[in-house]
């Protein structure tokens, strides 16, 4: 069970896992010994997506502390023994503080961190903690709630696509969140799902696409794609798209929606000063719009101005905390219910979530 998950600002989250003392400026490391400082990812870096949010996100962290630190990005490395072998031999080699930046990086990722106290190790969407392992995650729904709301009033087919790339709770409930705030402006709207089991498959992903537009959906979500294929081929076909983690305007000028944007350099830097100063402890880090961790950017001027009016009171009331995408009624896609009227699900309850919202017409995987 998940434990520590809710957090009002970036500071909480810090004092929470035991990394407050740190934000007082206060760190110390041996003069002529940089703290080796390891990225793992599944992708390539690229200039958007996935694995470039998560790089930049330590730029910061260069900038503050300078020739006292040493990043290494280790790229287009494969869930499973790979990943393993490779997080491991980074530790051996010296680095005391490990990213592994793929939930399927979680199981070898913790044994590491048990075997190797004195490292610090953060994890990508996971759910497992140890003293001196955290789990680090988005509330990637916040935004595509958002754009979902954007979605239906651009939308004239009612049906709406998102090209995603494993069936994780992170990702279905960016889905849910998507179509909750597409219905929230259109009812009856649907949202089909084309599941591409894949952090980097261009020529699938765009296939996928395609396959959505046949199906009459005229705004597509790419739902963690590491490349611009699926951005492209809406930009091609004339279709609103959307992403998370990067901008990808440049890739569809015309037909860009917006991008559910993440910047993990807060939290980063935070873990780096705790970790220096000896006082990192292991929580849960489940981070969103108030502790400025995800925002939209790059709005489409064609949305209408009266829809951009209530997308913008709703992202400021998602900021104050007054508001939450999965806050009853909630229907499941299987009809039975989610949460009753007002009752709104925990941050435990949405990081587990394994099921779709009613108005979600694909099945999940099994």
């Amino acid at each position: 069970m998940l434990k520590n998950l809710t957090r009002r600002t970036l500071m909480k989250v810090v004092a929470a896992s035991g990394l407050a003392s740190a934000l007082g400026g206060r760190s110390s490391m041996a003069a002529d010994e940089p703290l080796g400082i390891s990225l793992v990812i599944p992708s390539p870096v690229g200039d958007v997506g996935w694995g470039h949010a998560l790089a930049a996100g330590l730029e910061p962290v260069k900038a503050a502390y300078g020739d006292k630190v040493k990043v290494t990005v280790i790229e287009n490395i494969p869930e499973g023994p790979d990943a393993d072998r490779i997080m491991n031999k980074t530790v051996a080699d010296g680095n005391k503080f490990l990213i592994a930046g793929s939930f399927g990086y979680q199981n070898g990722a913790l044994q590491i961190a048990r075997r190797n106290p004195a490292v610090t190790v953060l994890h990508a969407s996971g759910f497992q903690v140890a003293p001196n392992f955290s789990p680090f995650a988005a509330k990637y729904f916040q935004g595509t709630y958002l754009l979902g709301m954007a979605a239906a009033a651009l939308s004239k087919t009612g049906k709406l696509g998102s090209v995603s790339a494993f069936a994780i709770p992170e990702l279905i409930t960016s889905i849910n969140a998507f179509t909750l705030g597409a219905q929230s402006v259109k009812p009856d709207i649907e949202v089909s799902v084309v599941w591409v089991n894949s952090w980097f498959d261009p020529a699938k992903e765009q296939e996928a696409a395609k396959a959505l537009m046949a199906q009459k959906c005229d705004v597509i979500f790419s739902n963690a794609q590491d490349t611009p294929s699926v951005i492209s081929a809406c930009e091609e076909a004339g279709i609103y798209v959307f992403n998370l983690n990067s901008s990808m305007k440049k890739y569809a000028p015309k037909t860009y929606l917006g991008c559910v944007a993440t910047d993990w350099s807060p939290f980063f830097k935070a873990s780096v000063d705790a970790h220096i100063a000896g006082t990192f402890r292991g929580g849960n880090a489940f981070l969103g719009v108030t502790e400025k961790v995800v925002g939209v950017v790059d709005w489409n001027p064609n949305i209408p101005a009266d829809a951009m009016g209530k997308i913008k009171e709703i992202e400021a009331k998602i900021a104050s905390g007054s508001f939450t995408p999965f806050t009853g009624p909630l229907t499941k896609a299987d009809g039975s219910e989610a949460a009753p009227s007002g009752a709104t699900l925990t941050d435990g309850e949405v990081v587990a979530m394994d099921w779709h919202v009613k108005g979600v017409t694909t099945p999940l995987p099994k």
